[in-house]
């Protein structure tokens, strides 16, 4: 006996349910993405801090210090630099959540529709291929906004580094 859409839609509604809960996978992300602004944004003020240092007293540690700051000054830039070559593609990635998300429940909930209207028509192989596809669309929004909160992660942890290093340099 061939399975119904009556049988397969319990596995329809879960994928309904998933796809629309995928925009809220953006929350996996943002945290990240916002902590990597507020401590670049931190190390940049300490940096300014450091660089108005009065506790110098002699020529060279005056210039030492100005080497020492110049160096980190770099260092921060050149970590800026390359977290805002990635800023670009995580707006786009955070965007390609939405539009995974809205054709997911889009199709998932069309096919919880069209499962209601055909409960007791068997299910053939290509709605079985459509169904396995609104899964597709979950699958993919995690795994951006994990590899988006993973990257923004590592770029805290190495403007955290140099902080670390701004402390103890200066």
């Amino acid at each position: 006996m061939p399975m119904t859409w009556g049988d397969f839609q319990a596995v329809v509604q879960l994928s309904a349910g998933l796809n629309v809960a995928i925009l809220s996978f953006v929350d996996i992300s943002l945290p990240a993405i916002k902590e990597r602004r507020r401590v670049f944004s931190k190390a940049r003020q300490e940096l300014d801090i450091h660089r108005k240092n009065p506790h110098k007293q002699t020529d060279s540690e005056i210039a030492e210090h100005k080497q020492n700051v110049g160096n980190i000054d770099r260092q921060l830039f050149d970590l800026w630099r390359e977290t805002a070559d990635f800023e670009n593609f995580e707006d786009s990635l955070i965007k390609s959540t939405g539009v995974f998300g809205i054709i997911g429940a889009v199709l998932s909930l069309s096919l919880l529709m069209y499962s209601a209207f055909h409960y007791d028509e068997a299910v053939t192989p290509w709605d079985e291929i459509l169904v396995f596809l609104s899964f597709l669309s979950l699958g993919a929004a995690f795994i951006i906004n994990f590899f988006t909160a993973s990257k923004a992660s590592r770029f805290t942890k190495r403007c955290n580094d140099l902080r670390e290093k701004m402390r103890t340099t200066l």
